[in-house]
């Protein structure tokens, strides 16, 4: 299976299926705020959290039904057992005991898909019965803002119209990929752990801005919003005429005058070695997803 071009946003699924978030951390919190910002009713979702007060709080925040392990330790499997698609959100230590406690709950045909880092498709067709279709995902956060990014591993009983059934569910808050197994590191690396990076560099610009005399919410505002123009450059400039995302490249040589501030910054950059660093930062994620994949993996 190679990989695909991205499912853009916005595709509301045709049939909306029911779904079930099985724990609502900060991934499948993000996964939720998404759908439920798109064309995804809240009655159409089921939740769980382990406590009373959590699922209180949830409910309310998002209008959905959330259960409680506190109050009934059979939440998961009941939430499960109602749904088509389901979400496992606990994290990655946690997955493969999920998984197991639902087994018996699944219909045949319900589409298991896990959110956690490092956790394989082989673990989570083994913790589920034999043909169960697993998908393993890496997403990331800006899904509950319609601008996420997430890849998908298919598993060996995933059909392409399973696989669809997810895309399109989650092409409503953000762009999707279909992966190879093997690139799920590098993705992580990438994007899974990326809006850390932006984030970063937003915290060190208006650090800077502020020893240069700015006022600490003017510096803020000024790094956010330029981050945020300049990644909607990126993404929608030439994709509105069907052809993928801009070249970076060529949107930062477009802002560089000869000689000029920002190609002095640009330099700046380059001697202090941010690229080195840049590269430093995707390898150091992607190799720590496949360090946890083997550990979770030995731990079994």
């Amino acid at each position: 299976m190679s990989s695909t071009a991205a499912v853009q946003k916005n595709t509301a699924p045709t049939n909306a299926p029911r779904v079930a978030m099985l724990g609502l951390g900060s991934m499948n919190g993000a996964i939720l705020a998404g759908l439920l910002a798109s064309s995804v009713q809240p009655e159409d979702v089921v939740a769980t959290t382990r406590s009373t007060a959590t699922a209180q709080a949830r409910a309310e925040e998002h209008g959905v039904t959330v259960l409680a392990e506190a109050e009934d330790p059979q939440a998961n499997q009941i939430a499960a057992g109602q749904a088509d698609i389901i979400f496992l959100g606990v994290k990655p230590h946690g997955i493969v005991g999920l998984a197991e406690s639902i087994a018996d709950s699944l219909k045949p045909d319900a589409v298991v898909v896990s959110v956690a880092a490092a956790i394989s498709v082989e673990m989570l067709q083994d913790a589920l019965p034999h043909g169960q279709p697993v998908i393993r995902s890496m997403p990331n956060t800006p899904l509950s803002v319609g601008l996420g990014v997430v890849g998908l591993v298919p598993g060996a009983h995933a059909s392409e119209a399973d696989t669809r059934r997810v895309q399109d569910l989650l092409a409503a808050c953000g762009a999707v990929h279909v992966i190879e197994e093997s690139q799920i590191d590098a993705l992580t690396g990438i994007s899974g752990s990326g809006p850390a990076y932006a984030f970063y560099l937003a915290e060190q610009m208006a650090d800077a801005g502020v020893r240069l005399g700015l006022d600490p919410a003017l510096a803020a505002d000024l790094a956010a919003q330029t981050l945020y123009g300049a990644g909607k450059m990126l993404v929608s400039g030439s994709a509105d005429r069907g052809e993928g995302p801009a070249d970076a490249a060529a949107l930062r040589k477009a802002v560089c005058s000869p000689n000029g501030t920002t190609e002095r910054a640009i330099n700046a950059f380059d001697e202090h070695g941010f690229p080195a660093a840049v590269a430093a930062a995707v390898t150091a994620s992607a190799t720590r997803s496949a360090e946890i994949t083997d550990e979770l993996r030995n731990a079994g």
